[in-house]
């Protein structure tokens, strides 16, 4: 059942904090609250843009320096400084016209339970809180930030022949 799931996605939507960072927050003297990154996730993330796959983020942290990763990833649908996850998530159905069952998200904590409910294949990262775990039917074995982002798209993108890239750049991920 889990590997027919990986074949239907066509959309992917990631919490941030977490997720496809370990959910620590480095506060600057300017005000700013920085994040980091895993490079592995952004090759990945990239990828499956270029693949023609939707590739949205939705999270209630916000800052230019993340609207700035994603969209030097190529991410089509960013939303930072989100309330109501649900009502992005709507939106995103409509826009595209989705079917539930070619989402997949992945969330770590409670704000991400509702939307979680709502998709085809509901994944965490090992560290997610226990109501998060006990609602994915896919737990990566890597933690937020840590490659657990990689390791879902890469699955799917196996599964669906779309993983190798004949003529990678070493920059891509690096945006």
């Amino acid at each position: 059942m889990f590997l027919q799931k990986l074949k239907e996605i066509t959309t992917f939507i990631f919490d941030v904090d977490g997720v496809l960072t370990n959910g620590d927050i480095i506060a600057s003297d300017s005000g700013e609250f920085l994040r980091t990154f895993n490079i592995k996730d952004g090759y990945a993330l990239q990828l499956a843009v270029k693949r023609g796959y939707l590739v949205c983020v939705i999270s209630g942290g916000k800052g230019i320096t993340m609207q700035k990763r994603f969209e030097g990833l190529g991410i089509q649908e960013i939303y930072l400084g989100v309330g109501d996850k649900v009502e992005v998530f709507n939106n995103l159905l409509a826009k595209y016209s989705l079917g539930a069952k070619e989402i997949l998200y992945m969330g770590d904590d409670i704000p991400d339970l509702k939307v979680m409910q709502l998709v085809g294949l509901p994944t965490c990262p090992s560290d997610a809180v226990p109501e998060i775990k006990a609602l994915s039917e896919y737990i990566s074995p890597y933690t937020g930030g840590k490659t657990a982002v990689r390791d879902i798209i890469e699955k799917v993108l196996r599964i669906q022949s779309q993983w190798f890239d004949e003529h990678p750049s070493a920059a891509d991920s690096g945006k």
